[in-house]
């Protein structure tokens, strides 16, 4: 089964940020995407892929002393 695609602005409603939040985390080249044409298009599983390593490493960088 293919995975979904999202737009920015749906990436950015599944993500609950704004739009310029996904365009600074592309620019730092810190989110999994590609490009069709000049538009930025995010597969979901790469996404949630992406947001539990952002998760996780939050929980680590908590319990360190």
């Amino acid at each position: 089964m293919a995975s979904k695609i999202m737009t920015v602005k749906e990436v950015s409603d599944y993500l609950h940020v704004h739009p310029s939040t996904i365009y600074r985390l592309l620019k730092r080249g810190e989110l999994p995407a590609f490009r069709v044409g000049s538009d930025w298009r995010f597969n979901t599983e790469s996404i949630d892929e992406w947001r539990e390593r952002q998760e996780a490493s939050q929980r680590a960088a908590t319990k360190r002393p």
